[in-house]
């Protein structure tokens, strides 16, 4: 399948920074979640969820791994809901250049919906999310995953 990752690609999923970890959500063998540092105004708080093995898009993802992000994403689609107080969220994922894709290690997001956000119709951020912010976002999602 066509994959577009360049020769020297210094993934950032694969080589995650030890300073980002307080954002991780949840971690097993097989996927990790992270509040994402790209941030829409009406959405902050939104999850990356991530397989752990690197596999650039869909097209190269093993179907345990893919299981594995779904079964991830529900767990967490669920607690969100409940932890945000969101009326639904969203799930998007993007594959080769055409498809939005400019990270190459698959991954999905999760997003809080609420009544008008107009998530697909409004643009990120132009700075990342404060890492306060995430932090705090990160601990909400950890402390209701526990109980």
């Amino acid at each position: 399948m066509p994959n577009h990752e360049p020769v020297d690609y210094d993934c950032p999923f694969c080589d995650f920074p030890p300073d980002r970890e307080p954002e991780v959500v949840y971690r097993d063998e097989l996927v990790f979640a992270t509040i994402c540092p790209r941030w829409w105004p009406r959405n902050a708080g939104h999850l990356l969820i991530i397989p752990v093995a690197h596999h650039e898009n869909l097209y190269d993802l093993p179907a345990a791994d893919g299981h594995a992000v779904f079964d991830v994403t529900q767990k967490l689609a669920r607690v969100m809901r409940a932890t945000y107080d969101c009326a639904g969220v969203s799930t998007r994922q993007q594959n080769e250049p055409a498809g939005g894709q400019t990270v190459w290690h698959f991954h999905q997001h999760l997003f809080p919906r609420y009544p008008g956000d107009d998530l697909y119709a409004s643009a990120p951020q132009p700075d990342s999310l404060p890492t306060e912010r995430r932090r705090a976002y990160a601990e909400r999602l950890r402390a209701a995953l526990k109980s």
